[in-house]
């Protein structure tokens, strides 16, 4: 149930985030220019009503229709949404946000089936007449059926929900709200709660009072506060404390309130702090009288108290202080009294995860079509190599038509359709490659989001089709003969006591400049990559290696070995072994080959952890 409920969250979201714009647009509008607004502007008020009425519906109907059917599916989305839009009576009616997120999708399935049948039937010479005229057609006769059906009854459904507010707030139990609204957020319901209910009614409260409560109840980042404080306070873990200040920050102040949201994983019994601060906080405005002319969207302070009357803007600021105080409280209590065996770490790649896929990211939306993909880190030297060997070798039998190589982040190929990277470079990934569809990852060797990707490329119905060049060529290059002098006896150490992670990394480093393979430089680069993103790979493997800036210090290919029985820290994980990477091309991408089948044999594997047979080691990787 948990998983249905993010999957239809993350979808309404989707429809919702692209626009967040024109929602600032229109609230600022409100904000200034009403009656009661900071600069009233009757003229400039009028263009208000157009905004909600059209604009909104049909830019959130057209981002569903192309989430489900493409261009096409986005162009009938928004001729479907007008005939909710007339049936309801325009301006005069209710808002249709909510018919939008069902007369968007709905309409792009109807095209992406009519277009699915025409495939095979389409005659030659007539695809611009039918592709044209079916859009318009379809278009047409949805929007009649929104005009007659969807809209009044949308306008219904927004009536019982509004007659349901106002009893809630007749009996004072508007506050209990926020039991559903703070999970919620979790799930990513909430930005289609917000636009999609809160909204619509909030905006009939405002034609009437000037203001509305209903504006205040998702947005507040009061509650959102109270958790993090909390954590920079009391948390056992020094990496949560030390990312909570930063976290802070781009909540309160930024508006980003999924920033949160891992803290929240790590220990989901938390989730009882902004319930509670939230109920409070909703109770504080209920008393006072309390409302936004407008939505506080993102909801930052600073766009929350932009949206509040000039005479309410301190019971507002005190407001928001009672749900982060009261928040900050409970989640003291719990963080102190309990433990979580979930790192910062990997709640916020889950949390990126899901994020990524309500923005239509990470979701593998046709797997029978991908033919290649790619594994980018920073350098696209050491980390990324071996994501992309292990990942092929696994997915070879299986779909020999994929091509599985990698590269560095910022050079992803133009042809790549799915590309893995590590949560912190998925921005400088999309940067790189805007096509391509972004897995994001946590580690390369042992990730869930690679089993699931896996998956869906493997569970295909039509057979694979024939092996094309490239595949062969990258399938072939995991099994040929390492050379000899990457990795040489001098350059293996065993049995070495544990040190800190930069003196591994150090180590590591020192026997490639031995060796005469790098530059002292090197060295530095190695560390500094680190800082950018860790090359702890999991399974007990780290593989450290310089920046991509740094490729010029690399005199000669060689990689070398250092093992440490008892582990060395890399975050959370413990490495036992670790490689140090200086490669010319990709002539070390052999060696990793070889690392990575040793990643299929756990006996080797734990063998090589322990061992202090050099020549064991020397035969396994060659």
């Amino acid at each position: 149930m948990k998983n249905g409920l993010q999957k239809f969250g993350k979808f309404l979201s989707s429809m919702v985030m692209p626009n967040i714009g024109a929602f600032i647009a229109w609230g600022f509008i409100t904000a200034l220019f009403i009656p009661d607004g900071w600069l009233p502007n009757e003229q400039l008020a009028s263009i208000q009503p157009y905004m909600l009425t059209y604009l909104l519906p049909v830019l959130i109907a057209y981002t569903g229709g192309r989430m489900v059917g493409g261009d096409r599916g986005g162009v009938i989305g928004a001729i479907a949404v007008m005939g909710c839009i007339a049936g309801v009576g325009g301006t005069e009616g209710q808002p249709m946000l909510m018919g939008a997120m069902v007369m968007g999708p709905f309409a792009g399935w109807i095209i992406k089936k009519f277009d699915k049948f025409m495939e095979t039937r389409m005659p030659a010479g007539f695809e611009m007449l039918i592709n044209n005229f079916s859009v318009g057609i379809i278009g047409m006769l949805i929007a009649i059926l929104g005009f007659y059906v969807i809209g009044p009854f949308m306008t219904a459904i927004l009536a019982v929900l509004t007659a349901g507010v106002d009893v809630l707030i007749k009996h004072n139990l508007l506050p209990l709200s926020a039991i559903f609204i703070e999970p919620a957020k979790v799930l990513f319901l909430n930005n289609a709660i917000n636009h999609g209910i809160f909204t619509p009614i909030g905006a009939e409260q405002v034609k009437t009072a000037g203001q509305s409560i209903m504006y205040m109840l998702e947005a507040n980042p009061g509650p959102g506060l109270g958790v993090l404080l909390a954590y920079w306070a009391f948390s056992k873990d020094k990496a949560t404390r030390d990312s909570a200040p930063g976290a802070i920050i781009i909540h309160f102040l930024g508006g980003i309130h999924e920033i949160y949201f891992p803290y929240v994983l790590m220990n989901p019994v938390v989730i009882i702090a902004p319930i509670v601060g939230n109920i409070c906080a909703i109770t504080w405005f209920s008393l006072t009288g309390c409302g936004l002319k407008g939505p506080s969207s993102p909801g930052s302070i600073i766009a929350f108290l932009a949206m509040a009357p000039k005479d309410k803007i301190l019971l507002v600021i005190i407001g928001v202080l009672i749900a982060a105080a009261v928040s900050f409280v409970i989640a003291s209590v719990i963080i102190r009294a309990t433990s979580s065996s979930v790192s910062i770490e990997d709640a916020q790649g889950q949390v990126a995860d899901m994020k990524a896929q309500a923005k239509g990211a990470s979701a593998v939306t046709d797997a029978e079509a991908v033919r290649k993909v790619i594994f980018a880190c920073d350098a696209g030297m050491g980390s990324s190599a071996m994501g992309a060997t292990k990942f092929r070798n696994r997915i070879k039998a299986m779909r020999p038509d994929i091509t599985v190589t990698n590269t560095s982040v910022d050079n992803i190929p133009a042809d790549c359709d799915i590309a893995v990277v590590q949560t912190t470079l998925q921005d400088r990934a999309k940067k790189s490659a805007p096509q391509a569809q972004l897995v994001t990852i946590g580690n390369f060797l042992n990730d869930p989001a690679l089993d699931a990707l896996y998956v869906q490329l493997t569970t295909l119905d039509a057979p694979a089709e024939a092996q094309t060049d490239d595949a062969e060529e990258a399938v072939e290059s995991a099994g040929k003969a390492v050379k000899k002098d990457v990795i040489v006896r001098e350059s293996i150490k065993l049995n070495q006591p544990s040190v800190t992670k930069e003196e591994a990394i150090r180590r590591a480093g020192e026997l490639l400049v031995e060796r005469g393979c790098v530059e002292p430089q090197y060295v530095d680069a190695m560390l500094e990559r680190e800082k950018l993103v860790s090359t702890y790979m999991g399974m007990g493997i780290a593989i450290p290696h310089g920046t991509a800036q740094a490729k010029g210090t690399v005199k000669k290919t060689a990689i070398t070995m250092v093992q440490y029985p008892d582990g060395v820290d890399f975050g959370d994980e413990k490495a036992q072994l670790v490689f140090g990477i200086a490669g010319i091309g990709d002539e070390h991408l052999d060696l990793l080959g070889k690392i990575a089948e040793c990643l299929d044999n756990p006996e080797d594997l734990e063998k090589m952890k322990t061992t202090d047979d050099v020549d064991w080691i020397l035969s396994i990787l060659s």
